[in-house]
């Protein structure tokens, strides 16, 4: 049993829960002795009682009664991770350091959990990410369910504050491949319909496109700009299009091309399903070949490392079934620009 001890949270680990600070400190430490402890004033911060659950700032310091030398039993099981879904979503990772995991997530798994989004899901599974840390990785943003591609973890609460905050900032540049009914005219151009939930919740959820010139009389829009470039199109039918979210809304790249008449294919509630066009219509022809899928795809994401200060640029690769409908069409990844919007950048 050690003695009584303080010490004080360093400059990287401000804005934790208390509990998970101490648990990085003191890896023997159990929830239960940490909440008794706090219940009897046996931990104090600053002089001060408090809740297992609160946040702790650098700077302060933290009082810590006698601890057992003991470490606590390893969790084997508290997880719950399948071995399948831990080997996985360790076969997702597409980059990492000490600071950033980078996924390929895959289409049909759900970044976390909620209405309609069942068990199984990345932020369950990011226990089997932790790659010798204490803590696990922490979500900075979320791809919807069916759409597949980069996925950003932060492996310190820091870098996860800094990443959330270059996100909020519009500092992160992402790009996302699509494959569209139709081809837009002009080639490339912005769409800045604003976006208004129309009810329901998870699944269930879906956004209705505002005109511009309505969002600020309409309670509940959120203005949203999409930047988009034809890379590739199959005659008058389809097209392979880039898609770049300036703001980051619900379901606002689905919206957004259903709004101008090209929904996203494989998308049944934004009306992308031109497999089942008959006739000479932009769909006709490409029917059961193609997958029903969502063909959505976060391609690629630039933003400037929260700690080197280095330009990070990951690409993932196009999940099965659009790379099926790819090889379909003969189009190839080498023949378009990775980023087709540099010039405006």
């Amino acid at each position: 049993m050690s003695a009584v001890q303080t010490r004080q949270v360093g400059p990287d680990d401000g804005g934790q829960r208390l509990d998970r600070w101490l648990k990085r400190q003191f890896p023997q430490i159990t929830q239960i002795l940490i909440e008794k402890a706090c219940r009897k004033g046996e931990i104090r911060v600053d002089g001060g009682r408090v809740k297992a659950s609160s946040r702790v700032e650098a700077g302060q310091t933290v009082r810590i009664p006698p601890l057992p030398d003991t470490p606590a039993a390893p969790p084997v099981a508290k997880t719950g991770i399948a071995p399948d879904d831990a080997e996985m979503i360790q076969r997702a990772v597409i980059w990492k350091d000490a600071h950033i995991i980078a996924l390929n997530k895959p289409a049909g798994l759900p970044s976390q959990g909620g209405s309609g989004q069942g068990s199984r899901h990345v932020d369950g599974l990011t226990e089997a990410l932790t790659f010798g840390f204490k803590e696990r990785p922490v979500l900075v943003h979320r791809l919807d369910k069916d759409t597949s591609g980069v996925l950003l973890l932060a492996r310190t609460p820091r870098v996860a504050r800094r990443l959330a905050e270059g996100f909020r900032h519009r500092e992160a540049r992402k790009i996302y491949w699509a494959l569209v009914a139709g081809v837009p005219q002009p080639a490339k151009g912005t769409i800045r319909y604003g976006l208004l939930k129309t009810g329901g919740r998870g699944a269930g959820e879906k956004m209705r496109c505002i005109h511009p010139a309505e969002v600020d009389r309409t309670e509940g829009a959120k203005r949203a700009m999409t930047e988009f470039a034809v890379l590739e199109r199959l005659a008058g039918r389809a097209a392979w299009m880039a898609l770049s979210p300036i703001t980051g809304r619900t379901h606002q790249l689905r919206a957004h091309m259903a709004e101008i008449g090209h929904p996203i294919m494989g998308d049944g509630k934004y009306g992308g399903s031109a497999q089942e066009n008959l006739g000479d219509g932009w769909g006709a022809g490409i029917g059961g070949a193609v997958s029903r899928k969502l063909h959505l795809h976060a391609r690629s994401l630039r933003i400037m490392h929260p700690v080197t200060d280095n330009l990070l640029e990951l690409t993932a690769p196009l999940p099965e079934h659009m790379a099926q409908s790819w090889k379909l069409f003969g189009w190839d990844a080498r023949d378009v620009p990775a980023n087709p919007f540099e010039e405006d950048s």
